[in-house]
């Protein structure tokens, strides 16, 4: 399946989408109602083109049915639900069937297997378990593949290295910041993660990063860090993956439908040109979704992967929408500040966003930590650090931020998804 003919990939596709479209048609409460408001049935779709159509499905749209508006299977046949990260109003409840779990686990370990996980390996799950899709899904894909789990959780760092200490790890699932925190943590115990640790191979996902942070993470632990992507509403993880010459990740097309956006107008754009990702699901049985506006900005390759698989591959991503913020009219993501610190040799594991006014101007400070090998007390003598970490900034950004350095192991940690950013504005 993943050296699959284009054409041959593409029939498939459209013959799921069909099956998809008459099971939400027939049995799902928001599909039905959106069809019958815009005119639309299944017959009415005679090919992949067809598809815009059907319009954008949202995470409103998800809030707005909660809990079983997109259902299109009966309870007795639902084995699982899980919910979104979201931290306002209802969170998005997502379901599965027997059938979606075991999909879910085969396309975990497809992506796994493609990176060169094999039954011999030791796979130590850092990812938070429970309502979080993460963690479950992650650990049936590697169960699947014959790897021995070990299902750690999130946090508990004390724990998470004797586990890898004893047990030998040899592959981890986790966040990057958490990573960054992991190799602190390390450095204090005087344990060298080179040369006193088993790890070959990281699985990295569930928040922006830049590619600067991917490199330190592997030079720190001497390890592969491959690069995933997934969501709730589609998937969990396994939507895309890296493949071993990680350049861009194959995104699953047996399972999804894959169109890049304009945001603003929702125009359909061309493989090359960046947008927002909207995913249609196509092997579901309990809660298909359709030309969902997943928020989450990335291109598609043009060129084919010299792995040979046929499957697209989408860019890293970007940042999210709604991630985005605006200072005096400049568009920032923060996965771009991450990108320009983490390139400079002087800078620590971790930084911080504030967004502040002062005279009704908007105004960004960076806090940054320094490396632990430049601190000897104070920071007075590493004013030209400053001030060269913000002529970068304002080269890269086009806008000039403040720049403050903190001494290492200052700013908050987090086990979990990094809160980069503190908008003050509207306190």
């Amino acid at each position: 399946m993943e050296y699959i003919a284009r054409e041959e990939l593409e029939k498939l596709q459209f013959l799921r989408l069909k099956e998809t479209l008459r099971r939400v048609y027939k049995s799902s409460p928001f599909y039905k109602r959106l069809f019958k408001e815009n005119g639309l049935k299944p017959l009415n779709f005679k090919s992949l083109k067809d598809l815009p159509q059907i319009p954008f499905t949202t995470r409103e749209d998800l809030r707005k049915n909660f809990p079983y508006g997109f259902l299109t299977l009966p309870l007795n046949r639902i084995v699982r639900l899980h919910t979104s990260t979201g931290t306002t109003g209802k969170p998005k409840a997502i379901f599965f069937s027997k059938k979606d779990i075991e999909n879910s686990a085969g396309l975990i370990a497809r992506s796994m297997k493609m990176t060169g996980a094999k039954d011999k390996d030791v796979f130590q799950n850092m990812m938070s378990y429970g309502l979080f899709t993460g963690g479950l899904i992650f650990h049936y894909g590697a169960e699947k593949l014959g790897l021995l789990v070990i299902p750690a959780g999130a946090g508990n760092t004390e724990r998470q290295i004797e586990l890898m200490m004893d047990f030998k790890t040899t592959i981890i699932h986790i966040t990057p910041s958490y990573a960054l925190y992991l190799a602190d943590i390390l450095e204090e115990k005087g344990i060298n993660p080179r040369k006193n640790l088993n790890l070959r191979m990281a699985y990295l996902g569930a928040e922006p990063y830049s590619e600067s942070t991917r490199q330190k993470i592997e030079q720190i632990f001497n390890i592969k860090a491959f690069n995933s992507y997934g969501l709730s509403e589609m998937n969990g993880p396994g939507v895309a993956f890296e493949c071993q010459f990680k350049e861009g990740m194959h995104l699953w097309e047996d399972n999804f439908i894959l169109e890049i956006i304009e945001p603003s107008t929702g125009k359909v754009l061309p493989d090359g040109e960046e947008g927002e990702i909207v995913l249609t699901s196509i092997n579901r049985e309990a809660m298909p979704i359709l030309r969902y506006r997943t928020g989450d900005i990335a291109f598609v390759y043009p060129d084919k992967c010299q792995c040979g698989r046929t499957h697209r591959r989408i860019s890293r991503i970007k940042g999210r929408v709604d991630d985005m913020f605006i200072i005096r009219g400049v568009n920032v993501f923060p996965s771009e500040v991450e990108r320009i610190l983490m390139s400079l040799s002087e800078v620590g594991r971790n930084y911080q966003i504030i967004l502040e006014r002062e005279k009704s101007l908007d105004v960004m400070r960076v806090k940054v930590e320094i490396k632990k090998e430049l601190f000897d007390g104070s920071l007075e003598h590493l004013r030209g650090l400053e001030e060269k970490i913000k002529a970068k900034l304002k080269s890269e950004l086009m806008l000039t931020p403040k720049v403050e350095l903190v001494e290492p192991a200052t700013l908050p940690r987090t086990t979990g998804k990094a809160k980069r950013v503190i908008d003050k504005r509207e306190i």
